[in-house]
This record gives C-alpha cells, sequence and structure tokens, in this order.
C-alpha cells in the first residue's frame, strides 16, 4: 500500500513537471508549480526530487519511457510507411513539447545534457531496430540506415518545431512522403 502511494506520487510529480514544461517553458517550471500541479506538500516534492535538476533529469527518463511506449503500443511496424507514422505520431503532442523543452534546458545545464544523451541514445536504437524490421529484404549498409534514421529524426523534430509557428499540415504530409519514397 504504501509503495503504491509513493508510486502514484512520484508519477503525479512527473505528469505535472510535463504539463508545466509544456505551458510555462523550461525556464517558467518551477517546482512550486509542480507541486501545486501535482497537489502535493513542499516535502512530498523534496522526498521524491530532492532538486529541481533532479526533478527535470527524472522528467527526462519520464518522458523517453512514454515515447518509447507509443512507439511499442504500436507493434512491429508491417512497412516503413506505418513506422514512420508511428514515429510522427509520437514526436507530437504534450510529451514531445515537454521533451523539447528539456533539450533547450540542456543546452546550458551539463547535468541536464548528461541525462538526456544516453535516453536518446536508447530511443535512436529502438528505432534503428524497428527500422531495420521495415526494411527486410532490403540490403541496405548499417550507416546507410543509421543515417536513413538520423535524417527522419532531423525531419521530424524540424516539422515539430515549424508546427509551433507555423501549422502546415499538407506541406509536413508531402515532405514526409518525399522521405518515405527516397528510403523505401
Amino acid at each position: 500500500m504504501r509503495q503504491a502511494q509513493h508510486t502514484r506520487t512520484h508519477r503525479n510529480l512527473l505528469d505535472a513537471t510535463v504539463r508545466c514544461l509544456v505551458e510555462f517553458g523550461y525556464a517558467g517550471t518551477t517546482t512550486q508549480r509542480v507541486q501545486e500541479r501535482a497537489g502535493v506538500s513542499r516535502g512530498a516534492l523534496l522526498h521524491h526530487f530532492g532538486s529541481k535538476q533532479e526533478l527535470f533529469v527524472a522528467a527526462i527518463h519520464h518522458v523517453a519511457e512514454a515515447q518509447l511506449a507509443r512507439l511499442r503500443e504500436e507493434g512491429p511496424a508491417r512497412s516503413l510507411p506505418d513506422l514512420v507514422a508511428a514515429v510522427r505520431a509520437a514526436m507530437s503532442g504534450p510529451l514531445y513539447l515537454a521533451g523539447l523543452e528539456l533539450w533547450m534546458g540542456a543546452r546550458t545545464d551539463p547535468a541536464l545534457h548528461a541525462s538526456l544523451v544516453p535516453a536518446e541514445r536508447e530511443v535512436g536504437r529502438e528505432l534503428r531496430t524497428a527500422f531495420a524490421r521495415a526494411r527486410s529484404g532490403r540490403r541496405v549498409s548499417e550507416e546507410d540506415s543509421r543515417l536513413a534514421v538520423d535524417s527522419l529524426l532531423m525531419l521530424l523534430r524540424g516539422l515539430a518545431l515549424t508546427s509551433v509557428l507555423r501549422a502546415d499540415e499538407a506541406a509536413a504530409d508531402a515532405l514526409v512522403e518525399q522521405w518515405v519514397a527516397a528510403h523505401g
């Protein structure tokens, strides 16, 4: 019972952190705001996360795990277009926006950066494995496969950033279709 409460509070704090990152951005996400959004006492917050930095490091892992779970829910992709659609869906919405905020914070925060790199590498490994399955039967060098996945991630990240200022789904769809045609 006590462990279940601990786990619920921990997850609640991380979910509140994600909501704050989306609403207030990295700079505007304070432990006070997270505490209020989670509906917990200062002591409960500090029991789970001794500092804002610890909270953000945990949020990085929370976001990465949620994105991986979302990709895994799709099951093994039957085709490259299915895989690209699943990755594109995972790279949108509140979780992804929170992740972008953490990326920007990691630019100037060495501890956050050090935590973000392994989480992103795990996501990359998972995507390369899924990409190889989606392209089974087609001979592609490991280097070409890595470059294809990296270019897809860069394209989708760029589209996500662009959508903050300009939502043009038709143009985004056309770019993604062009990538699939070039790599399928």
